[in-house]
């Protein structure tokens, strides 16, 4: 290929192509995922929320992009270990976080609504979509990012493993999930060999079991 044929190819590069190609990421390592998809952005976008091995992704990806905005959505009912977690992390990698909370405090809410809705509860859809699904969409619309990279992984759902590598997101973003392969003792030997922190001390209550969705990853199907 000539140096002008190359430089076609890159120019031609971009979010739309990236999930054309996603078949092509499968195989590939974490780093080799999270550096080719980047070829394919402009504006790229990591999500955490400080959960166990999370630190894993943010360090991996921080990597190779350290100034890019990494979006928590706060929803104001973590575990003060969570918080913690989130301040020493983010200060180590020096992250660029970008913090998104409810319109409605924890605080308020709990007095006028008397706390978090159990599952059976109907309430229980709309404090996901007030406390966790809103802070997102809003994030997305502020950052409008083309790429999103995510840490999601097959072995969590049935959902999830339906999605690949690289799957369609919300708001015309490309969803690019570096370790969708590895298990999550691969994430604790990540850990270990880059001598990073972990919290075990988290509870999000908006999915409440392990492997039920809050709805976050489905948001791609329906926007």
């Amino acid at each position: 290929m000539s140096n002008s044929q190359a430089a076609s190819a890159v120019a031609t590069l971009d979010a739309s192509t990236l999930l054309a190609d996603g078949a092509e990421f499968s195989g590939l390592s974490p780093q080799n995922i999270v550096s080719r998809a980047l070829l394919y952005s402009r504006r790229p976008l990591l999500s955490t929320n400080f959960r166990p091995r999370a630190a894993a992704l943010l360090h991996l990806v921080t990597r190779i992009v350290p100034d890019i905005p990494v979006v928590w959505v706060d929803s104001g009912y973590n575990t003060p270990a969570t918080y913690e977690f989130a301040e020493a992390v983010t200060a180590r990698l020096k992250l660029n976080l970008r913090v998104y909370t409810p319109l409605v405090s924890s605080a308020r809410r709990h007095a006028i609504y008397g706390g978090v809705p159990g599952l059976d509860d109907p309430r229980h859809t709309v404090f996901t979509q007030e406390v966790k699904l809103e802070p997102f969409e809003r994030a997305l619309r502020e950052l409008a990012p083309d790429v999103w990279f995510t840490g999601i992984r097959a072995e969590q759902t049935d959902f999830r493993k339906t999605l690949g590598v690289v799957s369609k997101g919300p708001f015309g973003t490309t969803r690019v999930a570096p370790f969708f392969a590895l298990s999550g003792l691969d994430l604790e030997d990540y850990l270990y060999e880059h001598d990073l922190p972990d919290n075990d001390d988290y509870f999000d209550p908006t999915k409440v079991l392990d492997r039920r969705e809050c709805g976050l990853q489905n948001l791609g199907a329906g926007i």
